[in-house]
């Protein structure tokens, strides 16, 4: 629906007065109003797409053109080496026959990717298409359940969902920041520091985020100003990050990029040996998402 709808029916649960209530919201709405939309991806409260947000992120925190372009060209070359090796063989249900996913640029080189032009803030900014995760189609699934559960079903499961957290921030200044915040307060409330991980797994919006995010996690004026005082994170150590490629390679499915990230992240864990995962996210309207996943014994 349009716009003045839309805001009518969020305001609606709101309402405590009753038929007067109700009648008071549908007060000025059009017929027109009643038209669909097309979605727009576009934050509805600031009405700026995350472009413009991982373009001022980068900004913020010194990401430039190279280094997107560099992480992105990471990305496309560890997710074109992991599906040759067969590691995503069963992460993939075949449609109509075919496994290959198509937005993967193996043959990609950072001369290609210096040759796009800005695509949100122009002519001067530093996110292109190429350097951005793309619009895709696309469709997850998992099965969470108990541990006896899983054992009466007959199902070895692959990991433990250990602890999980949501956060939110400003959704102007802060939309692609989630990632951050949710991994400073998850590692304190598990006690862990990054040295305790063995696989991470990001998702990849755009390669301005996920620098700009581990720009944060290695800030002590991020960590004083924006967390009370904690301490930093440190560095990310990226022998153990996203090392088969991410969202700016494999694509970003609405809806279906959290249950990969799991995915891969528990077969990860299973293939490499390792204990503890952390997977995190951050997702339109300033939130973001973070766990922490331990390998099935």
């Amino acid at each position: 629906y349009q716009r003045p709808l839309r805001k009518a029916l969020i305001a609606a649960p709101k309402v405590k007065s009753g038929l007067p209530g109700y009648l008071k919201l549908l007060k000025g709405l059009k017929l027109k109003d009643l038209a669909p939309e097309a979605p727009a991806i576009a934050n509805f409260a600031t009405g700026e797409v995350m472009g413009h947000n991982a373009d001022r992120l980068a900004d913020r925190f010194g990401i430039s053109r190279a280094d997107q372009d560099a992480f992105a060209l990471r990305s496309h070359h560890g997710a074109a080496k992991a599906h040759a090796a067969g590691l995503y063989a069963d992460e993939i249900v075949p449609v109509a026959g075919n496994a290959l996913e198509g937005g993967i640029r193996g043959e990609s080189t950072l001369e290609k990717l210096s040759t796009l032009k800005p695509a949100f803030v122009k002519p001067y900014g530093t996110v292109t298409a190429a350097n951005s995760s793309y619009l895709t189609d696309g469709a997850s699934a998992c099965l969470i359940m108990s541990e006896e559960k899983a054992k009466a079903l007959g199902y070895r499961p692959k990991s433990y969902l250990r602890d999980y957290l949501f956060v939110s921030q400003d959704p102007f200044e802060e939309l692609l920041l989630g990632p951050a915040y949710g991994v400073y307060k998850l590692l304190k409330k598990t006690g862990l520091t990054l040295k305790d991980i063995d696989v991470i797994e990001f998702h990849e919006a755009f390669a301005a985020q996920v620098l700009a995010n581990l720009a944060a996690l290695d800030s002590d004026k991020f960590a004083k100003e924006k967390l009370g005082g904690m301490d930093k994170v440190g560095p990310m150590p990226m022998d153990k990050f996203n090392v088969h490629g991410g969202s700016l390679s494999i694509g970003h499915p609405f809806g279906a990029t959290g249950t990969r990230l799991v995915t891969t992240a528990s077969n990860r864990l299973i293939r490499e040996g390792g204990r503890f995962a952390l997977v995190a996210a951050c997702a339109d309207g300033g939130i973001g998402h973070a766990a922490l996943i331990e390998r099935y014994p």
